[in-house]
């Protein structure tokens, strides 16, 4: 049964509603749940159509409209038809090796602020909180050293270092066995003042030397600067009447806008992520200003210590096995997507 988009909107509206209260459902509720932006009036003769088309029905005189069975057959065909569309474009979004990262988390944050009806938030991969490989000194002459830096997402640092006192090839061994016996495998946070001094008294009279390498090397796994961030969907909070009161509208936008918020969305998830990837805060454990909101969380890896987070901010009766689910889905095709290449 073919129907126009105008009635199929309603269609889905009157039965969405039922689903959710169990009561008939009147013109008045689907005026306020569409973006249709029709009269009353209208909206009962698209109802009046929907009827006699057997989609609806009206279970007593004066009382709206709940759906049929002919009705729910076409409302699950339909979502059927649409999850799978949604499915098929986000497999062939990612399947896109070409495109670029930026562009394509752009587009997965919409996908999902569709699916969801939620907001999404999406941080760009970084290497935030990355860990030092290893490090390499050797001789350019008998007056300078360099020195290469490697951390995991592949970031290579390297510095050339003017030194007063000429170094063999027994003192380089033995300070490149004194760094990365202590460093390797370690973050910025780990490497404390204790590390530091304890690494300048067994170089000995190389400390200056040593003390010129750890800036090199504080640079090269510290945090990303400048995060990126991308959201979409804020739109959606406005379905809920309990977001959408001007406090907490105009607070959750303001979140959205000022990118430092979200980056502790980002910091927290990164830090709390459980063994499943998977973080839920519901209302003031969310690292925000919004005592209403549930944010569910999920961080993805790129191999490398590349790594990024999703959110999905919405109400506190969110849907949170979908969310869940849809995270989850995410997460494992993008990591799928880039492990393949």
């Amino acid at each position: 049964m073919e129907l126009d988009e105008r009635k199929k909107k309603i269609l889905h509206a009157i039965i969405r509603n039922y689903l959710e209260t169990g009561e008939p459902v009147g013109s008045r509720t689907i005026s306020k749940d569409t973006d249709l932006h029709l009269s009353s009036a209208t909206i009962r003769n698209e109802m009046a159509d929907l009827e006699e088309m057997g989609l609806i029905m009206q279970p007593h005189t004066s009382s709206g409209r709940i759906p049929s069975d002919k009705g729910y057959r076409l409302y699950v065909d339909t979502m059927l038809e649409d999850k799978t569309k949604e499915i098929d474009e986000l497999k062939e979004l990612l399947l896109d090796k070409e495109k670029k990262t930026d562009e394509l988390l752009q587009q997965v944050a919409k996908l999902l602020a569709v699916n969801t009806n939620y907001t999404t938030v999406i941080s760009a991969p970084s290497t935030h909180r990355n860990k030092l490989k290893f490090i390499q000194l050797s001789r350019v002459d008998e007056h300078q050293i360099l020195a290469v830096i490697v951390a995991e997402g592949n970031v290579i640092r390297n510095s050339v270092f003017g030194v007063d006192e000429y170094l063999d090839d027994e003192a380089l061994l033995n300070l490149n066995m004194l760094l990365n016996t202590n460093l390797s495998g370690m973050s910025m946070e780990e490497i404390n003042l204790g590390v530091i001094t304890a690494l300048k008294q067994n170089a000995g009279i190389h400390s200056e030397l040593i003390a010129k390498v750890l800036d090199e090397v504080a640079m090269a796994i510290k945090a990303d600067e400048g995060l990126e961030i991308y959201t979409s969907g804020a739109n959606n909070i406005f379905k809920y009447p309990e977001l959408s009161d001007h406090q907490n509208a105009s607070r959750l936008i303001t979140t959205l806008e000022e990118k430092h918020q979200l980056s502790d969305i980002v910091e927290q998830t990164l830090e709390d992520t459980s063994e499943t990837g998977i973080q839920v805060y519901i209302g003031e454990e969310a690292p925000m200003p919004m005592k209403d909101c549930s944010v569910v969380t999920a961080t993805y890896e790129l191999g490398q210590g590349m790594r990024g987070t999703i959110g999905i901010i919405g109400p506190k009766r969110m849907d949170y096995e979908k969310v869940v689910g849809s995270l989850k889905t995410i997460k494992q095709q993008l990591e799928e997507l880039y492990k393949e290449e």
